[in-house]
């Protein structure tokens, strides 16, 4: 009878052992949900005000009463979310999704970064300005619809893709009229 030497049986052992012990930790951490990202929070939101001088307009209404309750996500729908003290901010919508949530403002200033060589978006026949949050490796990113008689703003996550600005594109484009932009 061939019988391993003990110096062999461990060196066989011992990676055969690791290998399970590295396998029972993952299934543990995954059956636990050990780095899973955590769902997004769905409590009302306090959501900083900024000037908002055409926010409680009828465009603003009409554009207000058109979204929908969820947008589209990269894992699915971003349920809407409530924003605390909502009534002194008219104009401010939100919706749940993670790392940060999308927040959606109607009746904005126009923005100082629009000039006349601005780079602008076109989604579904609504012309945005992309402005990013400045860090090298963008977090969030804010569009401004800059092409209807208010302007309009969805700040989301990097990470929501591209899926929330074109549903709330298709809104813009059928609830407000087209207008020329208006870079000074």
């Amino acid at each position: 009878m061939n019988r391993l030497s003990p110096p062999v049986a461990i060196a066989i052992a011992l990676p055969l052992l690791l290998a399970v012990t590295v396998a029972a930790i993952a299934i543990n951490a995954r059956v636990r949900g050990i780095g899973e990202a955590a769902p997004p929070d769905t409590g009302p939101l306090a959501v900083a005000p900024v000037d908002s001088p055409a926010a409680a307009g009828p465009e603003c209404a009409a554009v207000l009463a058109a979204l929908p309750a969820e947008l589209d996500g990269p894992d699915g729908p971003m349920p809407s979310r409530p924003i605390a003290d909502a009534e002194s901010l008219p104009g401010v919508r939100a919706w749940a999704a993670a790392p940060r949530p999308a927040v959606f403002r109607c009746g904005l200033p126009r923005p100082a970064e629009l000039t006349p060589s601005s780079a602008l978006l076109e989604v579904n026949g609504v012309r945005w300005l992309q402005i990013d949050d400045g860090l090298p490796d963008p977090v969030q990113v804010s569009y401004i619809a800059v092409d209807r008689p208010v302007y309009l703003a969805l700040t989301a996550p990097v990470d929501a893709g591209s899926a929330p600005l074109q549903q709330l594109s298709d809104v813009v484009r059928e609830t407000l009229p087209a207008t020329a932009v208006a870079v000074r």
